[in-house]
């Protein structure tokens, strides 16, 4: 009988892990995209929602509901590229994960006959998918993070040329294009959708950068937004303006980023400090002994 809950328990565990493993695999092929759905994302009236979905996301339709009960952050998903169902499902993977893990390592303990209580592998498989799930959550968020100074960095570049562009006559629609297609990388390629679309969709490629900002929360690019409508409509001299704002943007990622080196350097100070008591512990321990 217990060699029957054994095996149950290790067939259960396998077919979990290998389940996991099929979806990551499913996920991971390329899918045909559809001509009909990106035509009618490139072609959306004015008054629809303009949010554009992934292709890949299209085929998580089922996880929906799971990803508004795990209540997605959706401007980071939005700016590293992933959708509330891609979310979803990475978070319930890393949770099936971790919620089989410990009862397969009780299985193989098992084997080798060291037999645990029940609550042991209950208690820890409920605690380690838990965490699971909190890591998948948090690698979410420092991706995002890192995409978030990456386009920031981009964003002072993109203001540069702009008013290089600008100082070379030309006109400000034309200015935002060229100093697009000037750089390559993923930032310039989301700047470049983005007035792809306001081309495609005869919108200002100023209002269109401004809702990709609020998209994404880089209010940095709606920045570059503003400037160039004033420049568009009331036909204002933005150059010196565009230049001025992005050397206040670097000067804020330089604070940032001091802010960002002293806290890890604080952080080390703990390390050092425990370090000093425990010399003080040798020191103390001859003296400590003799009495």
């Amino acid at each position: 009988m217990i060699l029957n809950w054994q095996l149950t328990l290790a067939v259960s565990g396998g077919a979990a892990v290998g389940l996991g493993v099929f979806l990551v695999v499913w996920e991971m092929l390329p899918a045909t995209p559809a001509l009909g759905p990106a035509l009618r994302r490139l072609h959306q009236p004015p008054t629809a929602a303009r949010t554009v979905t992934a292709s890949t996301g299209q085929n998580l339709e089922w996880l929906t509901g799971t990803s508004r009960w795990l209540r997605p952050p959706h401007r980071q998903l939005a700016l590293i590229g992933q959708t509330p169902e891609q979310y979803a499902l990475s978070v319930l993977l890393s949770a099936l994960i971790g919620l089989a893990s410990p009862t397969l390592l009780t299985v193989a303990l098992s084997m080798f006959g060291l037999r645990l209580p029940f609550v042991v592998p209950v208690l820890g498989s409920l605690g380690m998918a838990f965490l699971s799930a909190l890591m998948a959550h948090r690698a979410v968020l420092e991706k995002a993070d890192r995409a978030r100074a990456e386009f920031r960095q981009a964003v002072c570049t993109y203001l540069d040329l702009v008013a290089l562009q600008l100082s070379a006559a030309h006109g400000p629609v034309q200015s935002l294009e060229r100093a697009a297609e000037v750089c390559d990388g993923w930032v310039f390629d989301r700047i470049r959708e983005a007035l792809r679309i306001a081309q495609m969709q005869m919108h200002s490629p100023w209002d269109e950068l401004r809702e990709l900002a609020e998209k994404i929360g880089i209010p940095e690019l709606g920045d570059v937004g503003a400037i160039m409508r004033s420049s568009g409509s009331e036909g204002a001299q933005v150059h010196e303006t565009l230049r001025s704002r992005a050397d206040a943007l670097r000067d804020q990622i330089r604070t940032d980023n001091l802010a960002h080196a002293e806290g890890i350097t604080s952080r080390l100070d703990i390390p050092g400090s425990l370090l000093v008591f425990v010399l003080l512990g040798f020191v103390a321990y001859p003296f400590v002994a003799r009495l």
